[in-house]
């Protein structure tokens, strides 16, 4: 299929300039204001709308194998590309677990029938991704899987940790760290701040991400290996990341956008307030936003993770942790951030698009915009519509965010993969 994007701004070479982008045979051929004599091509008018690299997220779970009454891959991938994704890291935690090649096959197999937009598996670190005990086969796995990790689960024992250390340095893989010490938790399901103490609810202390995170980070300075944190929630984490990058340690981080706006003070007693880590203070918030203007924080990842209804309508104390984040993560971080000129728009792109594909060393890792031979996944975006967040529309299973109801501007009005449209945005909302 032959297609031109005419006369939007195209984000190339980290900056934007009016251009068409000419696709052929999946990929983008040529840029400039010229290319649109091309025969048989399909034109779209994309005038006064951003062209961009599509997103990608490196912290989804999908559900599939396994729960697929929460979501499949058909429906999270649908969701993904209406977010504007292109491109989503599948975390683990399904069942089959993916601690081996028959498992991490067959949830491939789902994805090449299912999937909309490129999928790249995680594998557990350990066997059954139970956080200890015996560790998977990193030199067989890692030919599919684009790293590992155990998440919703801590790696916390000393001998399995030095095993995954030395083992992840030899097969030069990323360790994707779920930072949390389940003793410390004990029971609790929101932060452990004045929220909790006023409403009777049992709190979830900073120590229980921060000191298992300090820990990591020893290990991943004395082996070398690269560590990546996973939804990065507290202050003492961001300073933590922050000194072990200036001492030269192999660690990236990513926090997601409901860290970035929330505080414990804006919380209800709702399940779609609910998620493991959780909502913290404000300070933790202004030292995350913090993180992200000066680089100590790499990426924002959604960390998706639905549930059906029914299981998250019981409140903060019984809902099941996990809200959704496909379709909201770029409005929302448009509107909070680079509308009130937190953040530029190119800085926007480079933390959900450029980033995660070099950091996860993903195809066209090498990118800093559209160009020419890069396969064309790409978004297409408005930034004047303003509209409410209304989770009845989701193409998602899972409906449970903190955002529902949310007045926004920014939003994907098309994405490509390969070249193909595989969303388009309705007349109507």
């Amino acid at each position: 299929m032959n297609l031109v994007l005419a006369n939007g701004f195209v984000f190339a070479d980290g900056g934007f300039v009016k251009s068409n982008v000419r696709i052929s045979g999946g990929k983008i051929i040529s840029l400039g204001i010229q290319t649109c004599e091309f025969a048989d091509a399909e034109i779209i008018d994309c005038s006064n709308m951003y062209i961009i690299p599509g997103f990608v997220d490196v912290h989804v779970h999908l559900r599939e194998p396994g729960f697929s009454y929460k979501e499949t891959i058909a429906s999270g991938t649908a969701a993904a590309a209406k977010g504007g994704y292109t491109a989503l890291c599948l975390m683990p935690n399904l069942n089959p677990v993916p601690d081996t090649m028959e498992n991490i096959k067959l949830q491939l197999d789902i994805i090449s029938k299912d999937a909309l937009v490129k999928c790249y598996p995680y594998a557990s670190i350990t066997k059954g991704r139970t956080g200890r005990g015996e560790i998977t086969d990193f030199h067989e796995l890692k030919k599919y899987a684009c790293a590992f990790t155990d998440d919703g689960t801590g790696v916390n024992d000393p001998e399995t940790l030095e095993l995954v250390a030395k083992t992840a340095k030899a097969e030069n893989i990323i360790i994707a760290a779920h930072c949390e010490d389940e003793t410390l938790v004990n029971g609790g399901y929101i932060h452990a701040g004045e929220y909790a103490k006023r409403n009777g609810h049992k709190g979830i202390v900073s120590e229980s991400e921060w000191l298992p995170l300090k820990r990591d980070i020893e290990y991943a300075e004395k082996y070398g290996f690269h560590y990546h944190v996973c939804h990065v929630s507290t202050k003492e984490s961001v300073e933590l990341i922050r000194q072990a990058k200036k001492r030269g340690v192999r660690i990236t981080a990513e926090t997601a956008p409901h860290y970035l706006v929330f505080t414990d003070e804006d919380l209800e007693d709702d399940g779609r307030f609910k998620m493991n880590p959780p909502i913290r203070s404000a300070e933790d918030r202004k030292a995350l936003i913090e993180g992200i203007i000066d680089g100590t924080i790499d990426i924002i990842a959604t960390d998706h993770a639905p549930h059906s209804a029914e299981e998250k309508s019981k409140g903060l104390k019984d809902s099941l942790m996990g809200i959704v984040g496909l379709e909201t993560a770029f409005p929302v971080m448009y509107t909070k951030f680079v509308k009130e000129e937190i953040i530029s728009l190119e800085k926007l792109i480079e933390i959900m698009a450029i980033k995660p594909r070099k950091i996860f060393r993903l195809p066209d890792s090498s990118i800093n915009g559209i160009a020419e031979g890069q396969a064309a996944d790409i978004a297409v975006l408005d930034l004047n519509t303003e509209y409410k967040i209304n989770p009845d529309t989701f193409k998602s299973k899972g409906r449970s965010t903190p955002f529902a109801g949310m007045t926004v501007n920014g939003e994907c009005v098309m994405t490509l993969v390969d070249g193909k449209i595989v969303y388009k945005k309705a007349d109507k909302r």
